[in-house]
């Protein structure tokens, strides 16, 4: 009897140690997820091309697809004319100013001659073969000569300056064309789609073809090279865990079996919320638990979606 009793007591030893080896010693326990980001399409259009399916891998900055802009390139080239022809509005002074200077420089060739004249005068004024009369006459020509070339030089100077003032007006019309151009050409360039990062395409929402609207989802992408693990722990935990820690994170691997992975902590929610229903934590009579996100390199095996169990 005693020796059946000893037995028993093996036994449910043995079946004790078993139980307790099948359950998880886990501290926190959580699903994985992506920093996923939403590609929109920046104009209003058709799709003209869209080379997106899911499950692609796409370098950042590839161009993927292109939305039909042929109506704003349309109104760049109409505003492109319309500064041509402001051009054509502007005056060409030079030939009004080379007539007053063909003019000036007449005058001043009578100055010139004026002023012989004036010594010529003069000497045969001292040799009294000349009077006063005519030295007064040819000096009061002189003054007139010399008034005349100075009104033809105001007149150059007004020329030139209202000219300028006239043409400077035109071609201030030009700037505010010149920006809408740049409007247009920026908006050219949104018409190509360009994947804003290297991941993989998790969803697709358009098919090439359709009309894309302003801000409309096109696809879905997320860089799967590394996973965050969303997990949950009590407030009894709190203090065990801080930014950057390393910590041990793991995934089924068959029956009863685990594969192990390193991560790092980036992110602890300083607000405590309730327990979420899918989610276990260590300490299940807690009513309020804090949310942390652990980074985990993805080597293939890790998907969105996974359960996955941490140890501290």
């Amino acid at each position: 009897m005693k020796h059946i009793n000893t037995l028993t007591i093996a036994f449910l030893c043995l079946a004790f140690s078993a139980c307790k080896n099948n359950e998880s010693n886990a501290d926190a326990t959580g699903t994985f997820e992506a920093d996923e980001t939403v590609v929109s399409s920046e104009l209003p259009g058709k799709l003209l091309s869209f080379r997106v399916e899911e499950g692609m891998l796409i370098p950042k900055d590839s161009v993927v697809g292109t939305v039909d802009a042929k109506n704003i390139s349309l109104q760049q080239e109409q505003v492109e004319a319309s500064i041509k022809a402001l051009g054509e509005k502007t005056s060409n002074v030079q030939p009004q100013v080379q007539l007053l200077q063909n003019q000036l420089a007449v005058q001043q060739s009578q100055l010139t001659t004026l002023q012989h004249e004036k010594t010529r005068t003069e000497n045969l004024l001292k040799a009294d073969a000349a009077t006063g009369k005519q030295l007064d006459d040819i000096n009061a020509q002189i003054d007139v000569a010399k008034k005349q070339i100075e009104v033809t030089q105001q007149q150059i100077n007004v020329q030139l300056n209202n000219t300028a003032t006239q043409n400077r007006g035109i071609l201030s019309e030009a700037d505010p064309l010149k920006k809408r151009v740049a409007q247009l050409q920026d908006q050219v360039q949104k018409a190509n789609i360009i994947n804003p990062l290297t991941g993989t395409v998790i969803t697709k929402y358009a098919e090439e073809g359709e009309m894309a609207a302003s801000g409309k989802a096109l696809y879905k992408i997320a860089d799967l090279s590394s996973l965050n693990l969303r997990a949950y722990i009590t407030g009894l935990q709190l203090p065990q865990v801080k930014l950057g820690q390393t910590v041990k994170v793991l995934i089924d691997d068959g029956a009863k079996k685990y594969k192990e992975y390193s991560g790092n902590i980036t992110w602890i929610s300083d607000k405590a919320e309730f327990t979420p229903k899918t989610i276990q934590t260590k300490e299940e009579r807690a009513n309020l638990v804090y949310a942390i996100k652990i980074k985990v390199k993805n080597d293939g095996y890790l998907k969105i979606g996974m359960y996955g169990e941490v140890k501290f």
